[in-house]
């Protein structure tokens, strides 16, 4: 059998690990083992009339590093193999991803619904910086889709969530809000960061399109700056890639090459952090000055049944809430040895964060406390140091509270 025969040949065919080994590579004339760097802005033409056809879309290729370049081009293809989709495009940040992919699906006079319980930066984007154009939005609690059915409206053309939510991991039921968005003739977004391609198919359950911050656990050693959106080719090619080729929030070279290293390791990289993480919300679930733990595949968690329908796994994120409120959880945090305080996450190191004060210290407390961020929440993002080490590092802080 020749090795066109062979079915591995189809990367669709592939499990996960080894399409983020090999998927979406092109290699160079040089026969290259390890991707690619393409470090240019620009590209030659053998002829003039190779160029015009170019340009106007006759045949494939570069033209400006803006619009495609070949090693963004592989980390684009390996994503999409991954998740499913038919294509993506790559940002220059995870919020250059959010933002190009709400912007590109709406224009002035239409309606957004979103879940309330989103990243800072994210409820920016749909409350505050679309309404400037436009088109004006409602949030609500998306822990029951039918939430989502009572604020539709005739001009709602987009529904914008995040599943698990950040920082307090409430879970939206994806299949249930596709399903009432279509009806509606809505797309639906979701941002899949917490929960990771590995372990939650967005797509499969009826998402339009699908974000992510590849600085989190894509990259996953706290290097680079970058995000991606995916979808189907109709989708990505139109108006994702007509905003991203006007308003040039463009993924470097060099970022993306980094990405698709990431890709290599990332399933090893997220089972041993999951499996951390898992350890570690079973120590502080049964702690006497924790008031409650919240992990989705904890069975103390309110939506444990959706948890364990949608998410093959908990992923690398807990958050706890300590008893005594502020005070306490910056005692806990600056007794830490080997967890860090930082506001990153789906890194290689452990870090601990305090919402309330970091990423949504913006909003106000009204808001906070209705969406779960209250005084004492801390956000745990589990790296890959022993589960041992973290758990005695978390109970030496919790000795000093």
């Amino acid at each position: 059998m020749s090795k066109a025969q062979n079915p591995l040949s189809d990367p669709k065919k592939r499990a996960p690990a080894t399409q983020l080994v090999h998927g979406g590579s092109e290699r160079s004339q040089f026969n290259e083992t390890s991707e690619a760097l393409f470090l240019t802005s620009g590209y030659t033409y053998p002829t003039s009339a190779h160029a015009e056809a170019l340009f106007k879309g006759e045949i494939g290729g570069h033209n400006y590093s803006r619009f495609a370049n070949p090693t963004v081009d592989v980390f684009q293809n390996r994503m999409a193999l991954l998740e499913g989709a038919e294509a993506g495009r790559a940002f220059a940040s995870g919020m250059a991803a959010v933002t190009n992919a709400v912007m590109s699906q709406v224009k002035a006079g239409d309606h957004i619904v979103a879940s309330m319980a989103l990243f800072g930066g994210c409820r920016y984007v749909v409350e505050d910086f679309m309404p400037r154009w436009g088109v004006a939005s409602t949030l609500v609690d998306g822990r029951d889709p039918q939430n989502f059915e009572a604020a539709m409206r005739p001009n709602t053309r987009l529904v914008f969530i995040e599943t698990p939510t950040n920082p307090t991991l409430e879970l939206v039921d994806i299949a249930a809000v596709a399903k009432i968005a279509h009806a509606h003739g809505a797309r639906l977004i979701v941002d899949n960061v917490f929960a990771t391609a590995l372990y939650q198919k967005p797509l499969e359950l009826g998402a339009d399109l699908v974000t992510y911050s590849a600085t989190k656990h894509i990259d996953g050693q706290g290097r680079v700056l970058g995000g991606i959106v995916l979808g189907s080719k109709e989708l990505i090619t139109g108006d994702v890639h007509t905003l991203l080729r006007q308003t040039g929030a463009t993924l470097s070279a060099f970022n993306a090459w980094v990405f698709i290293k990431g890709l290599e390791t990332l399933p090893l990289r997220v089972n041993q952090m999951t499996s951390s993480a898992g350890k570690i919300a079973d120590v502080l679930g049964n702690h006497p000055k924790i008031n409650k733990v919240i992990y989705p595949h904890h069975k103390s968690h309110p939506q444990y049944d959706l948890a364990k329908r949608q998410m093959r796994a908990g992923s690398t994120l807990v958050a706890f809430d300590v008893k005594g409120g502020q005070d306490a959880a910056f005692k806990l945090a600056d007794a830490l040895a080997v967890i860090l305080i930082s506001n990153n996450l789906g890194d290689a190191k452990s870090i601990i964060t305090h919402p309330r004060t970091t990423t949504h210290q913006r909003l106000t407390e009204e808001v906070r406390l209705q969406t779960g961020v209250t005084p004492g929440l801390l956000r745990i993002s589990v790296g890959l140091e022993d589960a041992d080490d973290l758990i005695a590092d978390l109970l030496y802080g919790l000795d000093q509270v």
